[in-house]
């Protein structure tokens, strides 16, 4: 994050929380898909969210 406000140079920051959940979230769903042994109940136990929000996220990402 220090680097992308350095590089604004004097530019108004935008979207920051749209790009930096671009960055981390896919591979974070995959990451607990492979701890979670691919059960998406317990996946989505594990991030707290409801399945059907976990699976919409996959769909979105094209995680199988």
């Amino acid at each position: 994050m220090d680097d992308y406000f350095h590089d604004l140079d004097g530019e108004v920051p935008a979207g920051i929380y749209d790009m930096v959940m671009a960055c981390v979230e896919q591979p974070l769903l995959e990451q607990v898909l492979l701890f979670a042994e691919g059960n998406q109940t317990r996946a989505a136990e594990y991030l707290g969210i409801n399945r059907n929000t976990l699976r919409k996220k996959m769909a979105l990402y094209g995680i199988k």
